[in-house]
């Protein structure tokens, strides 16, 4: 269903678990993921990289851990919502590209134990490791380039749904790990603690308001607001023949480059309509939560084709100071959105025909045609 225009490209080095830490490392494995014999040199980096990333955690709790304790989250997060392949990231670096904004970036939740004290000399070093692509999107990839804190969260507390890069066949290992209404009171503390840990470091670092854009967050409206009663929330969303067919291959690349064995894709295929109709059916339920004038929805579509007038709804609608700053920043950065090559997948009849009586009532709900072409 996911046929692609051109050739897949590899992420280089780095897996996603090269941040891990070696007592996360050991309860994964304690875990028993399906690990095949020609993968044990990357299980080699990983376990000697992870005690790496032990000995720098060590240090920075050491040097930072007291005023860490001291720092106060001034200004509630903005949270991006929104399923997978939705444009999530496209409105991520829209709106950090306003300067009273910050953002996690790739290094900071890879490395979210110790990018305080290594991140200003590890970064440059090591930048050529990495592809000047995202495999996945297109997007120009660097250490600085915004990522998802969910990544972050993943490594601190083995706690994440991105636990199906190891267990890619069973959804029960990582089900729970949406929403996380089904964790234990100690796991929620663990995750709750993390997630706070990660956000006092990037204040102390940069001291402005810190925009998250985790698909994930989409299940955790309940949560989000209890921890960060005046957070601001935008959820975008696209049309789902297109959101179907990135997510296809969004898997099916990330499992090849961040498993431990060859990738089983036996129901990849049901596993994503799952995973797709339990995020827009948890957020529609969810979204009344949120007092008035703490979020917002966006369109893709409209946001691609003029996001200068979408991004300026969207500041008025949650109240956001600062678009006579934004705007002029916009404009200079939409030749570059122009020149974005994004990939083509291709799609026949009958897979849009299963993707529509599958997904009717997304369709109805958002106001997407039946027969809509979208790349």
């Amino acid at each position: 269903m996911d046929t692609l225009s051109h050739k897949t490209k590899k992420q280089g080095p780095f897996c996603v678990w090269h941040g891990l830490s070696f007592g996360v490392w050991l309860q994964l494995l304690a875990r028993r993921p399906r690990i095949e014999w020609r993968y044990l040199p990357k299980v080699a980096s990983i376990t000697a990289v992870s005690l790496i990333n032990s000995f720098e955690s060590a240090v920075e709790r050491f040097w930072f851990g007291r005023r860490l304790e001291q720092v106060a989250i001034e200004h509630p997060p903005v949270f991006v919502l929104g399923h997978w392949r939705s444009g999530t990231t496209l409105l991520h670096n829209l709106l950090t590209l306003d300067p009273q904004f910050t953002y996690p970036n790739l290094y900071q939740v890879l490395y979210s134990g110790h990018f305080l004290t290594t991140q200003r000399w590890v970064a440059p070093l090591t930048r050529w490791l990495l592809p000047k692509t995202r495999i996945v999107d297109n997007m120009p990839a660097d250490w600085n380039m915004t990522q998802e804190d969910e990544i972050a969260l993943l490594l601190t507390t083995g706690m994440s749904p991105y636990l199906m890069l190891l267990f890619q066949d069973d959804r029960s290992r990582y089900e729970r790990y949406f929403s996380l209404s089904r964790l234990s009171p100690q796991e929620l503390a663990i995750w709750k603690k993390s997630l706070l840990l990660f956000l006092k470091k990037m204040t102390y670092q940069h001291r402005r308001q810190i925009v998250l854009k985790s698909p994930g967050h989409t299940y955790r409206i309940p949560l989000l607001l209890e921890m960060f009663p005046g957070a601001k929330f935008i959820y975008i969303y696209r049309d789902p023949y297109a959101v179907i067919r990135s997510t296809l291959h969004l898997r099916r690349t990330l499992f090849a480059e961040n498993g431990l064995a060859a990738p089983r894709l036996d129901g990849l295929e049901e596993d994503s309509f799952l995973t797709y109709e339990d995020c827009v059916q948890t957020y529609e339920r969810t979204k009344s939560l949120i007092p008035a004038g703490q979020l917002h929805e966006v369109r893709f579509e409209d946001l691609e084709a003029d996001p200068l007038v979408a991004m300026h709804a969207l500041y008025g609608a949650i109240g956001l100071d600062g678009w006579d700053r934004l705007e002029p920043i916009l404009r200079s950065h939409l030749s570059e959105l122009a020149h974005h090559k994004k990939n083509h997948f291709l799609m026949d009849d009958a897979d849009r025909r299963k993707i529509y009586q599958r997904l009717k009532w997304m369709f109805d709900l958002y106001g997407y045609p039946s027969q809509r072409t979208s790349d």
